[in-house]
């Protein structure tokens, strides 16, 4: 009787070891990783629950106008998404709607828009800029639905001329708490 007993609680045990071993260790949690590509231990979560898209603006070197371009992170193949570009004027690297079936050309009082770019992009590979004053918008929808904005200027997470790569990726819980703890919890959304 004591020994089946014995046997139950070691089950109960076992059983519950396991449970919290895949909730902490299993990759399941979604977030857009920052990485600086020379230096792996420059790294930056954010948390990409709740993340409708982001947009990357920096000002254009030709043109010295505001560049917008909009990044879907909902897919679920873990690719980012060119969705659509805001400039203020062409310059050299502007695409054409032209070059995209279904894109199409907006004209609004602040600039330009191109709509329906529709690239797939499983990371982004980009230098931060000196001239270029790189900053990186998060938009994410809370469960009231009201939308809210997280910025921040990449100067202020990596050096100019730092090449970086943008993803979405999975990790782990506890790779996520220890990050965040590392990090002083600053980078990136917890929820």
């Amino acid at each position: 009787m004591i020994e089946s007993g014995k046997h139950r609680v070691l089950a109960a045990i076992s059983i519950i070891a396991i449970l919290a071993g895949a909730i902490l260790f299993v990759p399941a949690r979604r977030v857009l990783q920052i990485q600086n590509r020379k230096n792996h231990k420059q790294t930056y979560y954010f948390n990409a629950k709740g993340m409708e898209y982001f947009d990357i603006s920096y000002t254009h070197s030709v043109n010295k106008g505001q560049v917008h371009d909009y990044y879907d992170t909902s897919r679920k193949d873990n690719n980012l998404l060119l969705d659509h570009t805001k400039f203020v004027s062409y310059g050299a690297g502007i695409p054409e709607p032209e070059e995209t079936p279904g894109a199409y050309f907006e004209v609004t009082n602040d600039g330009y828009i191109i709509h329906n770019l529709n690239r797939l992009v499983p990371k982004l590979t980009m230098a931060v800029g000196i001239i270029a004053n790189h900053k990186i918008s998060f938009y994410y929808q809370n469960t009231d639905n009201k939308e809210y904005v997280d910025e921040y200027t990449l100067t202020n997470l990596f050096p100019a001329q730092t090449s970086i790569t943008l993803e979405i990726k999975r990790v782990s819980l506890i790779s996520y708490i220890l990050h965040n703890y590392k990090n002083g919890g600053s980078n990136g959304r917890t929820e």
